[in-house]
Formats: structure tokens, C-alpha cells, sequence
């Protein structure tokens, strides 16, 4: 199992993934330690364990938003895919009601110029 190296806080942790994981290990290991030193810049030295665990919160914290919104998307997503087929079912239907409106239309100009057939002379030779 491959290991990375990784820098929390100013100290270096030996970590293991999987197999092609590294270099998304290593990002995420950055993107925490950014998080660690806001909050060493916000609240000062108050301990390793206690700016870890308290950048570990906001970061679940930040995790959680991202879930609540994700499910308001889906929601939306949702809604727009209902209303889309609703459209859908309603073009179908005009389409229906137009197709029969010109079948009738044909039907009727077929009638008449069967009519007009009838009632023409015939050409004489």
C-alpha cells in the first residue's frame, strides 16, 4: 500500500492510501492544514488537538452545508424534471389534436373535390 507524506500544522504525518490515491490524498491533507492555520490565525496558539478538532468541525461543518444544498438541487432537479414532462405530455397532446384537426381538414377537402368532380361536365372529344 502506497504512503504519503503529509503536513499538518507544521508537523509531518506518514500516511497510507490506495493504490493511485496519493496525490488526492496529498490535496486534501492541504486543503485541511489551510483550514488549521485560518484558524490559527483567527484564535492563536490553543493546542494541537484542540485547533485540529476545531478545524475538523468546521470542516464536517462546511460538509454539511454542502449535503444540505446538494438536497436542494436534487430537489429543484426534481421539480424541473416533473415540469418538463408535463410540457412534454402536453405537446404530445396538441400534437395529437393538430394531427386529427388536419385529418379532418383533408377529409373534408377530399369530400369536395370529390363534389366538384361530380357535378363537372364531361370534356367532350
Amino acid at each position: 500500500m502506497p504512503e504519503v507524506n503529509v503536513e499538518i500544522n507544521g508537523r509531518k504525518y506518514r500516511m497510507a492510501c490506495e493504490e493511485g490515491q496519493q496525490k488526492h490524498l496529498i490535496g486534501l491533507a492541504e486543503r485541511f492544514n489551510t483550514q488549521v492555520e485560518a484558524l490559527k490565525g483567527a484564535v492563536g496558539e490553543i493546542g494541537d488537538n484542540r485547533l485540529t478538532v476545531m478545524a475538523g468541525i468546521a470542516v464536517v461543518d462546511e460538509l454539511a452545508e454542502a449535503e444540505r444544498r446538494i438536497k436542494e438541487l436534487e430537489q429543484e432537479v426534481l421539480v424541473l424534471t416533473r415540469a418538463g414532462q408535463e410540457v412534454a405530455a402536453e405537446i404530445e397532446t396538441l400534437e395529437s389534436k393538430f394531427a386529427e384537426k388536419l385529418n379532418n381538414a383533408a377529409q373534408t377537402l377530399e369530400s369536395v373535390a370529390g363534389m366538384l368532380d361530380d357535378t363537372a361536365p364531361l370534356p367532350h372529344n
